[in-house]
């Protein structure tokens, strides 16, 4: 999540400021590699995840959704359109339990109601 929000509040969504990111945070193999993998495939269809997001989102333009909300929306979205490894009902419960820890305390509903849109269409 610190990565999309940082690269969003940034506006910079290359490979050398994920792989400064990487470095600055000593990520371990694991989530290094999931990491990567995440990255790729966001980085490869942003249109068109931004894009399905909006259209998912019947109140709010996706420029006004909280960017925390959204890095965690990207995420999900990510894993559910390109990481078939994982299940959608895991990538929705994790994106509920972010939503919770680092969103306001409505996040998690909101996030909730989108993911579900997305997955359903």
């Amino acid at each position: 999540v610190k990565l999309f929000y940082e690269m969003d509040i940034q506006k910079n969504f290359n490979n050398e400021f994920f792989n400064e990111f990487i470095v600055k945070n000593n990520l371990n193999d694991i989530e290094d590699n999931y990491v990567n993998i995440l990255f790729d495939y966001f980085r490869d269809n942003q249109e068109k995840i931004d894009d399905l997001i909006q259209n998912s989102s019947t109140s709010w333009d996706i420029k006004r959704i909280a960017k925390v909300d959204l890095s965690i929306l990207r995420i999900a979205t990510t894993e559910i359109l390109y990481i078939k490894d994982i299940p959608n009902k895991v990538s929705i419960n994790e994106a509920i339990d972010l939503g919770k820890k680092y969103g306001d305390e409505n996040a998690y509903k909101f996030i909730n109601g989108l993911l579900g849109k997305i997955v359903q269409n």
